[in-house]
C-alpha cells in the first residue's frame, strides 16, 4: 500500500501512542490509534472539512501489539478522517484499499450514512461518512441537575426523536424531528403533565439503513442498524449532533426527566457474508464478530441477532469498546441509563449465554455504570436465547409474558385469571422474591415493535403491505381484536368498546407491580393503520399526530389521571411483602383475593375457565410515616355486569371510588363512596380506597 503525505498541510508525522483509542486532539496535533490485529498496514485518510475532498493519506508509523498509531501535527478539532487497511488474508474480507473505514472510536460523524451500491462499488469514501476529530473540552459538561428517580416511581415513556416532533405544531419547522425539537418546551410540558419520569429514546447512535430496504425505496426509520457505538446519529442534528443531543439531555434533566437510550451492541450494519465493509469488518472481522463453522466446514458469521452478524462482546477488545461507549454516553452526553436491544448477546461468552459473563460482570462493577438504569431485552434468536428472569440482580427486564397475558385476558380469552393476577403482582414466578426487587419486571402492553395501543383494539390482523414484504413481516401472534370491524369505523358501539378496552389495558399497566413502560403516542391514540412492524416507514404512519378530537383528549386526560393515582400511592407502585427479604422491611399487612360475591377465592376458582371477574384487597401497614393505604381493585373481563361485594369493615367506613374504566372521561366518573355492593360493568375495572370515617 502506497502512502502519500501532503506535508504542506500536515507537517509532522510521528509514532504517537497506542492509547487512548480513537482520535485524541491536543494543542499541537492529534494522536490516532486503532485496533487492527491482522493488518499489514493502516492508512489514515484526511479530508476537507467542507467538501470531503481528500487532503492527505498518512501511513500510521507506530504499532504496539495489535494497535496501530501515529501522531499528526496541526490536526485540529473538526478534522474529517477515515482509514484504509491492508489485510490481504483472502478470507472473510480482505479489506481492499478502496473501502474507507469509520473509526470504531469516532465520537462524531460528518453526515448520515446512506447505502449507495454504485458509490460503494468504487472508492467507497464517496458513500461513507467521515469520522470527526472531537475536542471534548469544547463541549459543556453534562448538567449537574440529574434527576433522582426512585425505582418504584419510575414510569418509562418510549419514543423516537423524529416521530415525537415531526408534526408538532409548536416546534419550529427546522427543529421538527431533531434533537432540538425533542426538547422544545411544549414537548417537555406534555411529558411532565402526562406524569412519566423517564424517556427512553429509540437508537440515537449513528446507523445506516440496510441495503435491501434502501433498494426498495424505504429506510430503517427505527435505527436498529448501527455503524458506530459512540457517535450520535447526524440525522437528528442540525449543525452539531453531539452538541445538540447533549443540550437535549440537559433540558430533560432540568425538567426532572431521566433519559435512557436504546443501544444496539448485538450486531452492526455490516451484516453477514457479502455485507458492506464499513468499519469492524475492515479492522478486525475475526475479533469483532462471533464466528462458527457451517456444515460444510466454512467459517461463517454467527447470526444470533437475525441481522447477519453477532458482535463478539466476549472478546477483550470488544468488551473494552462497549464499556468505553457506555461510559461516553453517561459521562459526556449525560444519559441516565440504557435499554439493551437483544441483550442476551451481551452475555454470550462466547456462544452460550452466561449470567456471569465477562461483559455483564464488567458493567456491574464499573463505578460509572453500576448506578445507571440498565434494562435488558432478555432474548435473542440464538441457542438458549430466551433468558427472561436470568439477568443480574440490578437489571430490569422487559417482560413479554406480562404483555401477552394482559392482552389475552382483556380480549376475553379464557383460563387466564390466575396468570393475570400473577402478572398484576410483579411476575414473582419469574423474578423471585428475595432475589429480584418488585420493580424488576418492565411491564408493557405495547412496544415499538408491534401494534400501538389504539391498533391493538382496532385490528385483528397485521396490515404491513406498505413494507413491501407481502404482509409476511411482523409478529403474527398479536392477541389483538377489532370488536366487530377491521380498522377505522364510525360505529359508535364499536368505538365505545375500543376506548374502554384501551382504558382497561392502560390502567392495568399502571396498577401492576413492576416498572410500567408506555409506548409514546399511545396517550395520543396514535395509529399505524394496523402496521405492526413499521420500522421502514419514515412518514406520518410513525409520526405523532398532536391535533386531538374530544375522544382522544379524553383518553389523554385518563392516562394522566391513572399515572397520578400510581405516583401518589406507595402500595400501587411498590408492595414489599413480609416474606420478601430483598429489602429489610415491608409495607403490606394483607393481600386478600375475593370472588365477586365477597367470599375468598379458593384454588379451584383460579382455574375455572369462565371465571373472568375477581377482586383484590391490598391493605398497607401503619408505619407512622405514611398514611395507611387500603385499596380494593375490581376486575371484570367478562361481557356481563357483575355485582361485587366489597369487604364491610366498619359501620362508619366506606369505599371511595377513584377510577372506573366504564366512563368515557374522567369528568363523567361519579364521586361516590359505597359500603358494600358495587355493580361492576362488563369489560371494566374499578379502584377504591377505604375511608374509616366515610359517614
Amino acid at each position: 500500500m502506497d502512502a502519500k503525505v501532503d506535508t504542506s498541510t500536515f507537517s509532522v508525522v510521528s509514532t504517537g501512542h497506542p492509547y487512548p483509542l480513537g482520535a485524541a486532539v491536543s494543542e499541537t496535533g492529534c494522536n490516532f490509534a486503532v485496533y487492527s490485529p491482522d493488518a499489514r498496514a493502516v492508512l489514515l485518510c484526511l479530508y476537507n472539512n467542507d467538501t470531503e475532498e481528500p487532503l492527505s493519506e498518512v501511513l500510521l508509523p507506530g504499532k504496539s501489539g495489535d494497535i496501530w498509531h501515529g501522531f499528526v501535527s496541526d490536526v485540529k478539532h473538526g478534522q474529517l478522517y477515515g482509514y484504509r487497511v491492508d489485510r490481504g488474508d483472502g478470507q472473510l474480507h480482505s479489506a481492499p484499499a478502496d473501502k474507507l473505514l469509520i473509526d470504531p472510536y469516532a465520537k462524531k460523524l460528518s453526515r448520515p450514512m446512506h447505502w449507495n451500491a454504485r458509490q460503494y462499488a468504487n472508492d467507497s469514501h464517496f458513500m461513507v461518512s467521515k469520522s470527526v476529530v472531537v475536542d471534548a473540552t469544547r463541549y459543556a459538561a453534562p448538567s449537574e441537575t440529574r434527576p433522582t428517580i426512585a425505582p418504584h416511581k419510575r414510569v418509562i415513556y418510549e419514543t423516537h426523536v423524529k416521530g415525537l416532533t415531526k408534526l408538532h405544531p409548536e416546534v419550529p419547522e427546522p427543529e421538527q424531528g431533531k434533537y432540538l425539537g425533542a426538547c422544545h418546551p411544549q414537548v417537555l410540558e406534555h411529558l411532565v403533565s402526562l406524569g412519566v419520569t423517564t424517556v427512553q429514546f429509540m437508537p440515537v447512535a449513528s446507523f445506516m439503513p440496510e441495503p435491501y430496504i434502501t433498494e426498495k425505496g424505504l429506510t430503517n426509520y427505527w435505527g436498529y442498524n448501527p455503524v458506530n457505538f459512540f457517535a450520535p446519529e447526524p440525522r437528528y442534528g442540525i449543525r452539531d449532533a453531539l452538541a445538540e443531543i447533549k443540550h437535549m439531555v440537559d433540558c430533560y434533566h432540568r425538567a426532572g426527566l431521566e433519559v435512557i437510550v436504546d443501544v444496539v451492541f448485538n450486531h452492526t450494519a455490516e451484516g453477514g457474508k457479502g455485507g458492506p465493509i464499513l468499519s469492524f469488518k475492515g479492522f478486525s472481522p475475526y475479533q469483532s464478530y462471533l464466528l462458527e463453522q457451517s456444515a460444510d466446514g466454512e467459517l461463517v458469521y454467527s447470526n444470533h441477532s437475525g441481522c447477519g452478524n453477532t458482535v463478539h462482546t466476549a472478546h477483550t477488545m470488544l468488551t473494552a469498546l462497549v464499556m468505553d461507549a457506555l461510559r461516553h454516553w453517561v459521562e459526556v452526553i449525560g444519559v441516565d441509563g440504557f435499554r439493551f436491544d437483544l441483550a442476551v448477546c451481551l452475555g454470550r461468552d462466547p456462544q452460550q449465554y452466561r449470567k456471569n459473563a465477562g461483559l455483564l460482570r464488567a458493567i456491574s462493577q464499573d463505578p460509572v455504570l453500576k448506578d445507571v438504569v440498565l434494562i435488558a431485552e432478555p432474548w435473542d434468536i440464538g441457542p438458549g436465547g430466551y433468558q427472561v428472569g436470568n439477568f443480574p440482580t440490578s437489571w430490569l427486564e422487559v417482560n413479554d409474558q406480562y404483555r401477552d397475558t394482559i392482552r389475552a385476558f382483556w380480549r376475553g380469552d379464557e383460563g387466564l385469571t390466575a396468570d393475570f393476577a400473577t402478572r398484576l403482582m410483579g411476575s414473582r414466578d419469574i423474578f423471585h422474591k428475595g432475589r429480584r426487587h418488585i420493580n424488576t419486571s418492565v411491564n408493557h402492553v405495547t412496544y415499538h415493535d408491534g401494534f400501538t395501543l389504539h391498533d391493538l383494539v382496532s385490528y385483528a390482523e397485521r396490515h404491513n403491505q406498505a413494507n413491501g414484504e407481502d404482509n409476511r413481516d411482523g409478529h403474527g401472534h398479536n392477541l389483538s381484536a377489532n370488536y366487530g370491524h377491521e380498522g377505522e369505523t364510525q360505529d359508535q358501539r364499536i368505538l365505545s368498546l375500543r376506548e374502554r378496552q384501551k382504558r382497561n389495558l392502560f390502567a392495568t399497566l399502571l396498577f401492576s407491580q413492576g416498572t410500567p413502560h408506555i409506548l409514546g403516542g399511545d396517550e395520543l391514540s396514535k395509529t399505524q393503520q394496523g402496521n405492526n412492524n413499521a420500522y421502514c416507514q419514515d412518514n406520518a404512519l410513525n409520526w405523532y399526530e398532536w391535533n386531538l378530537n374530544k375522544r382522544k383528549q379524553d383518553f389523554l386526560t385518563f392516562c394522566q389521571h391513572v399515572i397520578r393515582l400510581r405516583q401518589n400511592s406507595e402500595l400501587l407502585s411498590r408492595m414489599n411483602l413480609e416474606d420478601d427479604l430483598f429489602y429489610n422491611g415491608y409495607n403490606v399487612a394483607a393481600i386478600n383475593w375475593y370472588k365477586p360475591d365477597g367470599t375468598d377465592k379458593a384454588s379451584e376458582d383460579w382455574q375455572a375457565a369462565h371465571n373472568k371477574a375477581f377482586g383484590v384487597e391490598i391493605r398497607g401497614c401503619n408505619d407512622g410515616e405514611h398514611d395507611q393505604e387500603h385499596w380494593f381493585l375490581c376486575v371484570n373481563a367478562s361481557d356481563n355486569d357483575v355485582r361485587f361485594n366489597l369487604p364491610a369493615l366498619s359501620v362508619r367506613g366506606g369505599w371511595t371510588l377513584h377510577l372506573d374504566t366504564r366512563y368515557c372521561s374522567v369528568d363523567e366518573q361519579p364521586a361516590i363512596c359505597i359500603q358494600r355492593v358495587f355493580l361492576q360493568a362488563g369489560r371494566s375495572m374499578a379502584l377504591f380506597s377505604y375511608n374509616q370515617q366515610a359517614r
